[in-house]
């Protein structure tokens, strides 16, 4: 029984790495569809939501299995508890890229504007932060998920940085208000999958360690 656990524990590990794979190659796509304004990128982001869901469903119905099949204790627990969380926020990375492409698809509708804000810097740092949060998921090292955390602050900025400055554009010339808000809006869904990045990390350091540290907290389990 032990071993039929573990090797569902090993299988629900690849499942969700190969739903986070899934996750980045969606940000990537959006990023590319930015910088090139090439809505073939938009559409691969479009149509491979819908592996992003069905990686979540199989995800959340093995995890719940794997709870039915035998009570686990400890750090096996805490690790179902974490994919399951981790899942979720796969998911909602998957929705947020697919935001991104469907904004771009706007931009692309319209003449060019050069904006004072650069989008594919901020989105390689987000993306980044996912690569980092997966890897320590991967390695289950908890010092690799807190670096992603002190990253976040990064990101934030850029974001503040960019509603102000796009904010004052559209004050200043009113013509580019709908792109800028539009790039106004990706910048804000890049933060939110940076905050998911975060979520990530968190779960990992939970997992590995048995410390919540939400909310800058640091709170240890047996």
């Amino acid at each position: 029984m032990r071993s039929r656990f573990q090797q569902g524990l090993d299988e629900l590990k690849e499942k969700l790495l190969r739903m986070g794979g899934l996750a980045e190659q969606a940000i990537d796509r959006a990023t590319e569809a930015y910088r090139t304004r090439d809505s073939k990128y938009c559409q691969m982001v479009l149509a491979g939501e819908s592996a992003i869901n069905d990686a979540e469903r199989e995800i959340d119905e093995l995890s719940l299995d794997l709870l039915a099949m035998q009570q686990p204790m400890a750090v096996d627990l805490r690790f179902i508890l974490a994919v399951l969380k981790i899942n979720a926020d796969l998911e909602r990375v998957g929705d947020q890229a697919v935001n991104i492409a469907q904004r771009v698809l706007d931009l692309i509708s319209e003449p060019e504007v050069q904006l004072p804000v650069d989008i594919p810097r901020m989105a390689d740092s987000v993306s980044t932060m996912v690569q980092r949060a997966l890897e320590a998921f991967l390695d289950g090292k908890a010092e690799v998920a807190e670096a992603v955390l002190q990253m976040d602050g990064i990101v934030d900025r850029m974001k503040d940085e960019a509603f102000i400055v796009l904010v004052q554009k559209m004050q200043n010339e009113p013509a580019v208000t709908r792109p800028a808000l539009n790039v106004l809006l990706i910048s804000r869904n890049l933060e939110r999958i940076a905050d998911h990045a975060t979520n990530i990390a968190e779960d990992v350091i939970f997992w590995v360690r048995g410390a919540d540290v939400r909310h800058g907290g640091a709170h240890y389990r047996q």
